[in-house]
């Protein structure tokens, strides 16, 4: 059983998977209250369905690719289960999480994207970073930047981690906070091996509007 928000069709808004269909279940709840938040709605809010009844749902949608995601999904203990019969029944299935809960005992095949916080957004507590050697080249590491600061908090994490040396990784600007061109700009003058990761589900939708 699980305590699920929404769950819905929509384009993938980020990460390698930019662009293709994939359905997104949203379970509640999150340990983090991040100043940029873009799902505040997931705090708290849904209603308890089980794993039975989310595959039918998911079926229903017809789409091959499923992100996990919330809110922090780790925070539920069913989750696991819910990626391993999602896996069992075929879904290329993703899970969004922030890193501070375990991931070690996740199903190899799933891809975890992992999101490390920046300063700027004031989560009071960071990523274990023993999870980051759980980490490998089908998983992604994500850093939401909104200002200098901000990326240079990345680029140490990168350094210090060696991040690129077996993971994929984003640099995500803010949405209204930081100009993709400068992140651009910042990227290209210091060479990093890195993504530039704009969240296109917002230029295509209203940001504000929930489920897209």
């Amino acid at each position: 059983m699980l305590k699920i928000n929404s769950i819905y069709k929509s384009i993938q808004g980020e990460s390698n998977y930019t662009g293709l269909p994939c359905v997104f279940i949203r379970l509640a709840g999150c340990n983090l209250r991040c100043s940029y938040c873009d799902t505040k709605y997931a705090y708290n809010k849904g209603r308890a369905v089980t794993i039975p009844a989310i595959l039918t749902r998911v079926k229903a949608l017809g789409c091959h690719l499923v992100q996990v995601t919330g809110g922090e999904p780790l925070l539920q203990q069913d989750t696991p289960k819910l990626i391993n019969e999602l896996i069992k029944q075929g879904y290329k299935t993703l899970l969004g999480t922030n890193g501070t809960y375990p991931i070690n005992s996740l199903n190899k095949k799933c891809v975890k994207l992992m999101d490390i916080k920046c300063p700027s957004s004031k989560a009071g507590c960071q990523a274990n970073p023993g999870n980051l050697k759980h980490l490998t080249n089908h998983d992604e590491v994500k850093f939401v930047i909104s200002n200098a600061a901000d990326y240079n908090y990345a680029k140490t994490m990168l350094k210090k981690h060696s991040l690129t040396k077996y993971t994929n990784i984003v640099f995500s600007p803010a949405y209204r906070k930081l100009n993709p061109k400068v992140l651009a700009s910042w990227i290209l003058k210091d060479n990093l091996s890195v993504k530039l990761g704009l969240q296109i589900h917002k230029y295509i939708w209203n940001a504000k509007e929930k489920n897209k």
